[in-house]
């Protein structure tokens, strides 16, 4: 066994699902790993963070409270070993939402909208000033991984362009943001009621942000396409139920874009340093996103600091980001 391997084992050896058995799960894209662990029709969630790759479970546990005090629905922290990164979760359940909208397509509005009720619920919550803010200088210094990852090179003129834009379109950090808010991320719960429904996961880098930040990570979906008639309607859904001024919209084309210049350079990361080359093919499609989100009128001035500075992804380009 590999030193990790023997870690987890003695967890597992000297706790209540010790002759439980092992599953392993579909990784995200950190370091962190997950098991099922099985008995009869029991289940709970094995999550095994190494803290010498850089991960953490404190915080995932900080925000867990948080999300519980405010009566969201992230898994139960039946055990938990800070030291090596280990923890036994409950199991929210087997369907993300997209699994079950690959098979349940007529179902998007309804999964969108209960997501959707989530976020204008962590919208009216007081955000938490035990966390980092996205003010307009640190969502413009999340960018900075785009240059050198990306581009390979520095990018100054389209950090600056950034800060200008968040400070224009989006300069208060407000609400509670789970950061990585999408499809994958969240568990459908046909059987529960209300907020119950959705099962909420990888929120360990929660922080504040202007708010729209996880709608933007919703809608703008970098790993499954979304139906544009969907998106509107769901954007209009939130800007009535959180009544957002009439500048929301740009607010929400300025955070989708910052969050997927910042993309650009995660997923060239991954590729790069973690040999994590599938992350490569999305690549098409945050760009997508972002040319999409750069056609508002708000963000003529960016839009030209991205075409003057960051190449397109032409076929050449993300061969040598693959290798």
């Amino acid at each position: 066994m590999t030193d990790r391997a023997e870690v987890v084992g003695n967890f597992l050896a000297a706790s209540k699902w010790a002759d439980w058995r092992r599953h392993p799960l579909a990784g995200d894209a950190s370091s962190r790993r997950y098991e099922r662990l099985t008995n009869d029709a029991a289940s709970v969630i094995l999550m095994d963070a190494p803290r010498e790759n850089g991960a953490t479970t404190g915080a995932f546990a900080q925000i867990t409270a948080l999300l519980q005090n405010a009566g969201l629905c992230p898994p139960a922290i039946l055990a938990h070993d800070q030291t090596p990164g280990i923890m036994v979760l409950s199991d929210l359940g087997p369907d993300d939402f997209a699994s079950w909208l690959m098979k349940h397509p007529a179902d998007s509005l309804g999964l969108y909208r209960v997501a959707t009720d989530v976020l204008v619920h962590l919208a009216t919550l007081p955000a938490p000033d035990t966390l980092i803010a996205m003010t307009p200088k640190v969502g413009a210094q999340m960018v900075e991984i785009t240059g050198e990852f990306y581009a390979s090179d520095p990018i100054p003129d389209l950090i600056q362009e950034m800060q200008t834009a968040l400070a224009a379109l989006a300069p208060t950090p407000n609400t509670l943001s789970l950061r990585d808010f999408h499809a994958e991320n969240l568990i459908w719960r046909a059987d529960q009621q209300g907020l119950d429904r959705v099962g909420l996961l990888d929120y360990q880098d929660a922080f504040v942000a202007p708010r729209g930040y996880d709608l933007a990570s919703l809608l703008r979906d970098v790993r499954r396409d979304i139906d544009p008639a969907l998106a509107q309607e769901i954007t209009a859904y939130f800007i009535a139920k959180t009544r957002a001024g009439p500048d929301f919209v740009a607010q929400l084309a300025c955070l989708g874009a910052q969050r997927n210049l910042r993309i650009l350079g995660v997923f060239a990361r991954l590729s790069k340093v973690m040999q994590k080359k599938r992350y490569i093919d999305l690549i098409p499609r945050v760009w997508a996103h972002l040319m999409a989100d750069l056609r508002h009128p708000a963000l003529a001035r960016l839009q030209q600091a991205v075409q003057d500075t960051l190449p397109t992804p032409d076929e050449a380009l993300l061969i040598r980001l693959r290798r």
